[in-house]
């Protein structure tokens, strides 16, 4: 098996320093947990990209949620976007659904307008979707896909894992729609590991799994190296 790939969330510079002393391959820059990450601002963006060399994925998502919200929404995200990109963020983490609970193409391409072909994960959105084998069917051919973050279930990791084995070995056999990279994250545990691992599984997120003390403390560069050290064993 290849190495598997380790993101670390982040919420500033001082996170993404820890994460990458840790052992991560790549970080996802969010702010605001308490609404399950939002759109950092440029700023932090800025920071964290001067601190540390690791790829770094930005959400892009204006509230709590995996609606896009209306027009007005819709056209504040691009504006932030836009201003990220000027920024040079180049990899971004996003997802929407539509009141059937479906993939919200609209919202989805007037994102991607923005983007001009750059790297993006379809994020936990699909653990909530009505039909998943449908709604990766339905964004399989968006520009810049390469990663789907997923649970296997809307309560996590635990739940998910039959679901999670099962999409690996989809992934593995080429199946339409499953050829985005699978991103396990999600309540995911240490003890969640060996399982997906000998299912296939080669990329990992973690969050809180890397502040030992909570979403209110710092990422901790050694709950972080506990993680690389069990995905390499």
């Amino acid at each position: 098996m290849s190495r598997p790939m380790l993101e670390v969330i982040a919420l500033d510079a001082d996170d993404a320093r820890a994460a990458q002393a840790g052992g991560a391959d790549r970080l996802e820059l969010v702010t605001d947990m308490a609404a399950d990450g939002l759109t950092p601002t440029v700023a932090t963006f800025r920071a964290v990209r001067a601190a540390v060399h690791l790829p770094v994925r930005v959400m892009l998502r204006n509230s709590d949620g995996f609606a896009a919200g209306d027009a007005g929404a819709r056209a504040a995200l691009c504006a932030r976007t836009r201003e990220l990109r000027a920024a040079g963020a180049t990899e971004f983490v996003f997802g929407f659904l539509d009141a059937s609970g479906g993939p919200d193409l609209p919202a989805l391409r007037a994102v991607l307008e923005e983007l001009d072909g750059c790297p993006w994960t379809f994020h936990r959105a699909l653990d909530h979707a009505t039909d998943r084998a449908a709604l990766r069917k339905g964004i399989a051919e968006l520009p810049g896909l390469d990663t789907v973050l997923t649970a296997g279930a809307a309560e996590g990791v635990g739940a998910g894992l039959g679901v999670l084995r099962a999409e690996v070995a989809r992934a593995a056999s080429g199946d339409v729609g499953y050829e985005p990279r699978i991103l396990v994250g999600g309540g995911l545990h240490l003890g969640h590991v060996p399982v997906l691992r000998e299912a296939g599984a080669d990329a990992f997120h973690i969050g809180g799994a890397a502040r030992p003390g909570g979403w209110t403390a710092r990422v901790s560069a050694d709950a972080v190296a506990r993680w690389r050290a069990s995905l390499d064993a």
